[in-house]
């Protein structure tokens, strides 16, 4: 009889490891699936940034799956993440496409970014510690070495790095958590302000006023500043949909030179 329960016992401790194993191996599997959908989703979100997905451009699965060497899975959870961030519309029987914002709702989004950052730099002229401060001051530096080479796609990393800076100094994380939403959904257009003409050099220069607001801990100069910096209107509004026109009928023009001619 002891034999007995000694083997049972043996046998169930044998069966927990494995029940073990074999869960921690299904959640290995499920992480490494999700870091491939993540790192999938940052690569479309990346083409839709630079303009390589313009707005209206399908997404199809299979090309996607035979594009980047993933399965059907990561796919489709890609998708679904880039839909919940408003980066492009998922619509039944016809697949999914990057988001065509009209020039209206455009106005309006670029309205709510200017409140959410003006609140964020109220905030973080307050509430930023040296850490925090150096590490902005170190992302101006980094605009400054990007303007005076006349990189706009490096000045669009730097800025976004910038952005994030003043963000996460506000001390307010479901604030930063809204900004930067809003801003991911932003990053196509900002990138095309950043190509109109003189326009990486004004953007410095507010960056400027900006860095010194905060520095001095003023926050009501800094909220002003950074609204003033980020909303678009007057002619910056005309100069940032005429550059969407011009992607807009490059990505056409891209698309036909792609077709097949015809027998």
């Amino acid at each position: 009889m002891y034999t007995l329960m000694y083997s049972l016992n043996i046998f169930d401790a044998s069966v927990n490891t494995l029940i073990k194993s074999t869960n921690a191996q299904i959640r290995v599997m499920r992480e490494l699936r999700m870091k491939i959908s993540e790192r999938l989703c940052e690569k479309i979100e990346e083409q839709i940034a630079t303009g390589e997905l313009s707005p209206g451009s399908a997404l199809e699965e299979a090309a996607l799956i035979e594009s980047f060497g993933v399965s059907r899975t990561p796919v489709r959870e890609a998708l679904i993440q880039l839909a919940a961030q408003g980066l492009i519309e998922i619509r039944p029987r016809h697949g999914a496409v990057v988001t065509s914002i009209g020039p209206a709702r455009l106005l309006e989004m670029f309205e709510v970014m200017g409140e959410l950052e003006s609140l964020c730099g109220r905030l973080a002229a307050r509430r930023m510690n040296d850490s925090e401060r150096a590490n902005l001051v170190a992302a101006h530096e980094a605009c400054e070495k990007a303007r005076t080479e006349q990189d706009s796609d490096t000045y669009f990393y730097c800025n976004e790095r910038f952005h994030a800076a003043i963000y996460s100094g506000s001390h307010n994380s479901f604030l930063s958590e809204q900004a930067l939403q809003l801003h991911r959904r932003l990053r196509p257009y900002r990138r095309l302000q950043l190509r109109v003409r003189n326009r990486m050099g004004t953007s410095f220069k507010e960056h400027e006023a900006i860095v010194a607001a905060i520095l001095s801990g003023d926050a009501e100069a800094t909220a002003l500043a950074l609204r003033e910096h980020v909303v678009v209107q007057g002619e910056r509004f005309g100069d940032l949909l005429a550059s969407l026109n011009d992607m807009t009928m490059s990505s056409e023009v891209r698309a036909e030179k792609a077709l097949p001619f015809p027998a």
